[in-house]
C-alpha cells in the first residue's frame, strides 16, 4: 500500500480507502450490539439466566482488553490493509459460529468477533493517519467515530423487527451482509493498490520493519521514560494515567452495561414490546453520531475543564433519569448519547495533552483501553445478576448511578492534573 506522499504524487484523493474504512466501521460495534434487542428471547429459548446472557456482550469487550498487544503483532506481520481485511473476515466467521444452535457456540462466536474487532480498533487509526491527506484526517476520523455509532444504531433499530419475521438466530445472521460488503470494498481497494504499486515500483503490503513503524508502540507501556533531572520512570507511575484509566473504565462499564440491557429495561419498565424497545434504545446510539462533535465545538471556545464538566453532567443526568423517571427515557438518552461519544473524546484528548512523546501516548492509550475494557467486561453480567437478585432493574440502575458519580470525581481529578498551561 502506498503512503500519503505516493497518493499525492498521483494527484489522487484516497476515496476508496476512506469508503472502505467507513464501511468497515459499521462492523466494529454493530455485531456486539446486535443481540441486545433480543436478549430476552435468547434467555427463554436457551434456558439461561440474565447474568449468562450478559456474557454475549461481555466476551467481545474482554477480548479488547486482553488482545490489544496481539493485534499490534498481527498488524506488524500482515500489514495494515491485510489486517483490516482479516478483521472483516473474522467478524463474518464469528457471526456464522454464533448462529450455530447452543449457548456455547454463541459464546465462541462472540469471542471470534471480539478478537477480530480488536485488530480493527487498532489498525483503522493507523490507516487513516498514513493514507489520508493531513488536511482530511480530522474529518475522516470524526466520520469513522460516527460510523461506529451508525453501526450500533442500525443493529439496535432493526434486529427486533428482523427477529419477529425470521427468528432471532437468522436476525443475528443477517448482519453478516454488512461485513461482506466491507470485504468486497476492501478487496477492490487492495487490488487497485497492487496495480498502482506495480506501476510505481512500490510494495503493495506493508510488512516487516515498515509495518512495525505504522503499528502502535505497545512496548512504551512498561519501558522507562526520561523525565526532568535525568530520572526515569514508567508511565504506570504517573497518577494521571491511572485516573484516565479508571475514568475510561467507568465510561466503558456504563456504556456496555446499559447498551446490553437497555432494550430489556425499557420493555420491563415501560411495558413496550420488543420492537418498540429496540427502536427506543437505538436513540442512545443515533444521537451519538452527532454527539461526538459536541466536545470539539466546546473546546474551541472554553478551557478543557468545561467540556469535561458537560460530559460528567450528561452521564449523571442519564443514570439518575433512568433510575427515578424512566418514562422520560428519550430526554435521558439524548444526554447519554452525548456523554458516551463525547466522553471518549475528552479522555483521549487529555491523554494526548499529557503524553511526552508519541511512544508514551501509544503506551498510555494501550493501558487506558486495556484496563478500562477489562473492568467494563464485568458490567453486563453484574447488572444481570443484580436484576435476578432483586427481581427488577433498580439495583442495576443504582450501580450505573454510582459509576456516573465515580466517573465525575475521577474525570475532574484528571483534568486538575493537567499542566496549568493546558487547562486554560
Amino acid at each position: 500500500m502506498t503512503g500519503p506522499a505516493a497518493s499525492a504524487a498521483r494527484g489522487a484523493v484516497p476515496w476508496l480507502v476512506i469508503s472502505g474504512v467507513l464501511v468497515a466501521a459499521l462492523s466494529l460495534r454493530g455485531p456486539i450490539i446486535a443481540p441486545t434487542p433480543v436478549l430476552r428471547d435468547i434467555q427463554d429459548d436457551l434456558g439461561i439466566g440474565a447474568a449468562s446472557a450478559g456474557l454475549l456482550t461481555t466476551v467481545p469487550i474482554l477480548t479488547f482488553a486482553v488482545l490489544t498487544p496481539v493485534a499490534a503483532l498481527v498488524i506488524r506481520r500482515a500489514g495494515a490493509e491485510l489486517a483490516l481485511l482479516l478483521t472483516l473476515i473474522g467478524v463474518v466467521l464469528g457471526t456464522l459460529v454464533r448462529a450455530i444452535p447452543g449457548f456455547g457456540w454463541m459464546l465462541a462466536g462472540s469471542l471470534v468477533i471480539g478478537a477480530a474487532i480488536t485488530i480493527g480498533n487498532v489498525v483503522v487509526p493507523v490507516i487513516i493517519r498514513r493514507d489520508v491527506p493531513p488536511r482530511q484526517v480530522s474529518a475522516v476520523t470524526a466520520a469513522y467515530v460516527s460510523m461506529l455509532n451508525a453501526g450500533s444504531l442500525l443493529t439496535a433499530l432493526a434486529t427486533a423487527p428482523l427477529a419477529a419475521a425470521l427468528g432471532w438466530p437468522l436476525a443475528l445472521l443477517t448482519w453478516i451482509v454488512v461485513s461482506l460488503a466491507g470485504i468486497v470494498l476492501w478487496v477492490v481497494h487492495l487490488r487497485r493498490a497492487r496495480g498502482a504499486d506495480a506501476y510505481s515500483g512500490e510494495p503493495t503490503v506493508v510488512t516487516g520493519s515498515a509495518a512495525a513503524r505504522t503499528a502502535p508502540d505497545i512496548s512504551a507501556l512498561t519501558g522507562p521514560l526520561p523525565v526532568a533531572g535525568g530520572r526515569r520512570r514508567g508511565i504506570l507511575r504517573r497518577p494521571i494515567v491511572w485516573l484516565l484509566a479508571l475514568t475510561f473504565a467507568c465510561q466503558a462499564a456504563m456504556y456496555y452495561g446499559l447498551t446490553t440491557w437497555l432494550p430489556t429495561i425499557l420493555g420491563d419498565d415501560l411495558g413496550v414490546d420488543r420492537t418498540t424497545a429496540g427502536t427506543m434504545a437505538s436513540l442512545f446510539h443515533g444521537v451519538a453520531i452527532v454527539g461526538a462533535f459536541v466536545v470539539p465545538l466546546l473546546a474551541r471556545r472554553f478551557a478543557p475543564l468545561v467540556p469535561a464538566l458537560v460530559i460528567c453532567a450528561c452521564w449523571l443526568i442519564l443514570t439518575a433519569g433512568m433510575l427515578f423517571a424512566p418514562a422520560h427515557y428519550i430526554v435521558w438518552a439524548t444526554f447519554g448519547a452525548v456523554a458516551h461519544s463525547g466522553g471518549f473524546v475528552v479522555i483521549f484528548s487529555t491523554l494526548v495533552a499529557v503524553a511526552r512523546s508519541d511512544g508514551e501516548a501509544a503506551g498510555m492509550s494501550a493501558f487506558v483501553q486495556g484496563a478500562g475494557y477489562g473492568v467494563a467486561a464485568l458490567a453486563a453480567p453484574a447488572m444481570g445478576a443484580l436484576h435476578e437478585l432483586n427481581d427488577g432493574w433498580t439495583g442495576a440502575l443504582v450501580l450505573l448511578l454510582a459509576l456516573s458519580i465515580a466517573y465525575g470525581v475521577l474525570m475532574l481529578a484528571a483534568m486538575l492534573r493537567l499542566p496549568s498551561g493546558r487547562r486554560a
